[in-house]
């Protein structure tokens, strides 16, 4: 996984003119057990503060950056997923990493459901051998919450800290809440729609909560942790969306391999005919407003986040609600189904996928 990319932001249906009149006001996040940021939310603009959270994240990441050992290693993992068919392959699914420094990834990845792939990541190689072009949501969710979930400080340093300190399971913990720009206007004693929001425990440095956008929280349960050196990975993710567990991932096993056969780094034939595999990059976030302005006293905005997969097409494809319940619901998803992301794609770059966070902000007369 690649440091998360810059958060995109698109607007659309208003005059940005209309941002200077009447702000309306913003329907706050849905409620949820999950939601840890209430109550006195402090904004870190002091460097030193800012230091001290970026601190924080870089400590609680390095947990997670299994590919910096310098010893080869076998990671398998196990996780069902269910989702209602909102995405593909609801199901069990079976995944195993094969890491050697100086020669690279093999992984593999198998669903219930018939789908399998196996990938050869290299210095300056990818490789893939698939059922389909594109991964599978649930797949890429899994290797990215247990490899790469939290943001980079290149991505975190510019924008926008708030912190707020919170009990979780019998364990204080610290959220620090991000969002792209410096300037963001956020609720005083609430979490934005904007910000996304990860909690750690400060005395152990772990990760124990991580939601992008209002509506996904993931969780992390260190009970039977695996441990490689200096890295701690979790012995459970729970994924809930609007509510409902949609993906539980189980760490197997995690172990020191120093017999690693090298011959796991060597492409196939079928491999090497398909060319450069699809690789898995950085989430984006975009918002987009749905009315038609001049903005009024009086108006409300209420956002809905959808979240999918951009293939390497540039479609957002496996697209679904985080606020299923909402009214604009089925709007949402439309409308982010429509965006075009290919004139973001470079001629002639290798094929990629990312996730894709879409808040779709509606504005209505209250």
């Amino acid at each position: 996984m690649k440091p998360r990319s810059r958060t995109l932001l698109w607007m659309v249906g208003l005059p940005l003119a209309a941002f200077s009149q009447n702000i309306p006001r913003v329907e706050p996040i849905p409620r949820d057990a999950l939601e840890l940021a209430t109550g006195r939310i402090q904004v870190a603009d002091a460097a030193a503060d800012r230091d001290v959270d970026l601190k924080l994240l870089t400590r609680a990441r390095n947990s997670y950056a299994l590919r910096n050992s310098r010893q080869p290693w076998d990671l398998t993992v196990h996780f069902t997923v269910d989702s209602l068919g909102q995405t593909n392959y609801d199901g069990e699914w079976e995944m195993e990493d094969v890491f050697a420094p100086g020669q690279g990834l093999h992984w593999t990845a198998k669903s219930a459901g018939g789908y399998t792939i196996t990938g050869i990541i290299g210095a300056n190689a990818n490789y893939v051998e698939a059922s389909t072009s594109a991964v599978p949501l649930r797949l890429q969710e899994a290797r990215a919450m247990l490899y790469d979930p939290l943001p980079s400080v290149a991505y975190a340093k510019n924008g926008s800290i708030r912190t707020v300190t919170a009990d979780f399971r019998g364990s204080t913990v610290v959220c620090v809440l991000l969002a792209r720009s410096r300037n963001a206007t956020n609720p005083a004693g609430e979490r934005g729609w904007d910000e996304s929001e990860d909690c750690i425990d400060p005395d152990s440095g772990l990760l124990q909560m991580h939601s992008e956008v209002p509506g996904r929280y993931v969780v992390y349960d260190y009970a039977n942790s695996a441990r490689l050196g200096s890295h701690v990975l979790p012995g459970t993710v729970t994924i809930t969306e609007g509510g409902r567990v949609v993906s539980r991932i189980s760490v197997t096993s995690l172990r020191a391999d120093p017999a690693v056969d090298p011959g796991l780094f060597v492409p196939t034939n079928v491999m090497m005919a398909s060319g450069p595999g699809v690789a898995m990059t950085a989430a984006t976030k975009i918002a987009r407003i749905q009315g038609a302005g001049p903005l009024a006293p009086g108006m409300t905005m209420r956002p809905v986040c959808v979240l999918g997969i951009v293939t390497p097409a540039g479609r957002l494809e496996e697209a679904h609600s985080l606020q299923p319940s909402d009214p604009n619901s089925e709007a949402a998803v439309q409308d982010a189904e429509s965006i075009d992301f290919s004139p973001s794609i470079r001629p002639g770059s290798p094929p990629q996928q990312h996730f894709a966070f879409v808040i779709e902000k509606f504005l209505s007369m209250q």
